[in-house]
């Protein structure tokens, strides 16, 4: 009697013990504050998080990898990846852009919206700035204007922002000649690059959309904790098929990112970029072409 007693003692024991980490689970998924949203590629998980120093971020995780963030708090425009804040480099270029070309950068593509965190920004920092944002995902948009702040940026952008609907290289191989003064590509399947708006083809596409002097800006991510560089390496080569100059910026996230990330910026014009890395011909990779 004694020992069957023990056993119903250690079972309740073991109940309430599953009964209290499973309520502790949903306290903690409460705070997360978390939902799953179907997308084109697969399920996506929007969840809130608190860094280090107890602010709270909403991630947007799908493919195993953080896509994009936003602050909750009066920083909501600013964006939390380094590599966001680092498209900004095109701006080093604007001054020698205007004495040389007569324009600024005024009129910016995006391709890969996301959560829309460097639009966000870059709207409201430059005031003067136009941009069009090229998302092949309508629940991707849909998921940025419900918890990324997106349609609250449209009303602050005042008819400046314009969303796009459609797939990337499309978009490029059908928009006039000239139209932009900056393309930034941010593209991304889950953890893998979007290789059809990688190619020379896409680049020449690309090239053909840009205004002269005009800037072509593409995040790319290592590979194994930054040991493999094999795409970046591809990308510089294939940028260097058709621009005049290629620049590698790095924006290593070192709080929200897992693999390196590097800025790759081309252009025909020579400009100056203060932290991009000299490289040569060595490091150059793999041209990438469309398959046949």
């Amino acid at each position: 009697m004694r020992r069957t007693g023990t056993r119903a003692v250690r079972r309740g024991a073991a109940a309430l013990a599953l009964a209290a980490a499973g309520l502790a689970g949903a306290v903690a998924w409460v705070k997360a504050d978390a939902h799953l949203v179907r997308t084109r590629s697969g399920w996506a998980l929007i969840r809130t998080r608190r860094l280090p120093d107890g602010t709270r971020v909403r991630v947007l995780r799908q493919g195993g990898v953080y896509q994009s963030a936003t602050y909750l708090d009066e920083r909501r425009f600013e964006p939390p990846f380094a590599y966001q804040r680092a498209f900004d480099v095109m701006f080093e270029a604007e001054g020698d852009m205007r004495r040389a070309r007569v324009h600024g950068l005024g009129n910016v593509l995006a391709i890969g919206g996301g959560g829309y965190a460097w639009p966000k920004h870059t709207l409201c920092a430059q005031r003067d700035l136009r941009m069009d944002v090229v998302e092949i995902d309508a629940a991707v948009t849909r998921i940025a204007r419900r918890w990324f702040f997106v349609d609250e940026l449209e009303r602050l952008a005042c008819g400046r922002l314009r969303l796009i609907e459609a797939d990337g290289r499309a978009y490029l191989e059908g928009a006039a000649p000239g139209s932009y003064d900056a393309i930034v590509n941010d593209t991304f399947a889950g953890s893998e690059p979007v290789v059809a708006l990688a190619t020379r083809e896409a680049m020449q596409a690309a090239h053909a959309c840009l205004r002269a002097g005009g800037l072509y800006l593409a995040n790319v991510v290592s590979c194994d904790e930054g040991e493999d560089l094999s795409f970046l390496r591809d990308v510089v080569a294939t940028c260097a098929e058709v621009f005049a100059h290629v620049w590698v910026v790095p924006a290593t996230d070192e709080e929200l990112g897992g693999e390196d990330n590097y800025i790759v910026i081309a252009s025909d014009d020579a400009y100056r970029f203060e932290e991009a890395i000299p490289f040569d011909d060595s490091f150059l990779g793999n041209v990438m072409r469309d398959r046949a």
